[in-house]
């Protein structure tokens, strides 16, 4: 009762619809040649650029360092 009742053969879609635009043609891109003296470049400039930027900070922490000690040193004498 409760069964569904299949048919005996399966019968095809009738219609199989067909693309109105065709698919774009996708175009090659260009091929890019990178010279290993430029990549050598870059990753020297990079580094050398690493290096200052990590110097910066030292130094920012050094200056930072000496204020904070500095600033004690004059308050103490204050005090006194």
């Amino acid at each position: 009762m409760f069964l569904p009742k299949y048919p005996d053969s399966p019968t095809p879609p009738a219609h199989t619809p067909t693309p109105a635009d065709p698919a774009p043609v996708r175009r090659a891109a260009p091929q890019i040649s990178i010279s290993t003296g430029a990549v050598a470049a870059v990753l020297v400039g990079g580094v050398v650029l690493t290096a200052l930027l990590a110097a910066v900070a030292v130094s920012a922490i050094s200056v930072a360092i000496a204020a904070v000690v500095l600033r004690s040193m004059l308050r103490d004498q204050h005090r006194r």
